[in-house]
């Protein structure tokens, strides 16, 4: 059928309102990529002061305020494993102004809290992996003299070792249970709200051990205040060189990837997830952060928004896997 004339302008007309419409949005896009940021940014960490989770946070924040112009505010929102702060952002306004700062635990909630008021992989936009840390295994001073000590105690007495954590399924907590499971023995879980509240703990010598990030621990361990007995990465850390991994001790599988992210909420503009990876990965090259992530045991994870997004879906399937094996459950 031949469109008469009256049709073929209806339809130019349609097509013209779709093309305007399409360059209104590109143009409002575009500015508002340009004014971002017009005011303060928050980021929302989901473990307490102090923590891995925090350090990195912070580092990240102060360096990438400068290059935004605007400060970057640090909000600790600690508990339930890193819910409670995931939960806020979730439902934050998605306008670029609040991101969440939280570690590979994100990834391990899903299979951990079956009532989660969020959906792990659909309710964040993934911007950007800040940084790969080691877990350490720290004792308290003249308890245990090495890991074998460790897992003969805990064979010899079922159930009666305990261990702590920055929370049910954050890394310090699954690092443990990976060690756990590969040694072949039963401990008490002791979840705490964050890691400063955990070494406190493993000082006092109420707790028998715990895995903490290095950039929490290691003065503690120069000071004596801990003792460190392994690290839990597959292979040694550039800060403490003199102290196994616990595969090396032949501990198969023992290791964690103990990574820290950032991330937006789901509906942020793409643009503006765009614009925050690009001033992370800019924030990464700058001599501050290497230094500092050097200082810290730290290393960069360079992703685009969309790999670190593919990278997070395929941790929640690992981690699912893991909680099930080890059965863990919320206490």
């Amino acid at each position: 059928m031949t469109p008469t004339p009256l049709l073929k302008r209806v339809r130019g007309a349609t097509l013209g309102r779709l093309i305007v419409a399409a360059m209104v949005a590109a143009a409002a896009s575009t500015a508002h990529a340009q004014s971002f940021p017009a005011r303060p940014v928050h980021f929302v960490v989901a473990f307490t002061a102090g923590s891995g989770t925090d350090i990195i946070g912070r580092a990240i924040g102060d360096t990438i305020a400068k290059s935004l112009g605007q400060p970057v505010v640090i909000e600790n929102k600690p508990g339930a494993g890193g819910t409670i702060a995931a939960a806020g952002v979730a439902k934050a306004e998605p306008d670029g102004y609040t991101y969440l700062i939280h570690s590979a635990g994100h990834a391990v909630n899903p299979a951990i809290y079956p009532n989660l008021p969020y959906d792990t992989a659909k309710d964040f936009a993934a911007v950007a992996p800040l940084a790969n840390l080691p877990n350490v295994l720290v004792v308290p001073p003249g308890r245990y003299k090495s890991v074998k000590e460790i897992v003969d105690a805990a064979k010899a007495n079922p159930g009666k070792l305990n261990f702590g954590s920055a929370g049910n399924g954050s890394a310090t907590h699954m690092n443990a249970e990976k060690f756990r499971a590969s040694a072949g023995f039963d401990a008490a879980h002791v979840p705490f709200k964050g890691t400063p509240e955990a070494l406190t703990e493993v000082m006092s010598g109420r707790l028998d051990f715990f895995f903490a990030p290095i950039v929490s621990a290691l003065q503690l361990i120069k000071e004596g205040k801990v003792v460190a007995l392994a690290v839990g990465t597959a292979k040694r850390s550039a800060l403490l060189p003199d102290i196994p991994s616990t595969v090396e001790l032949g501990y198969a599988n023992s290791d964690f990837n103990f990574w820290v992210g950032l991330f937006a909420p789901a509906k942020t503009p793409r643009d503006i997830v765009t614009r925050m990876n690009q001033e992370v990965m800019k924030a990464m090259q700058s001599s501050e952060i290497k230094d500092r992530y050097t200082g810290l045991g730290a290393e960069a994870m360079p992703m685009k928004p969309e790999e670190f997004d593919a990278y997070v879906k395929t941790e929640i399937d690992a981690n699912g896997r893991i909680v099930k094996a080890a059965g863990i459950k919320v206490q």
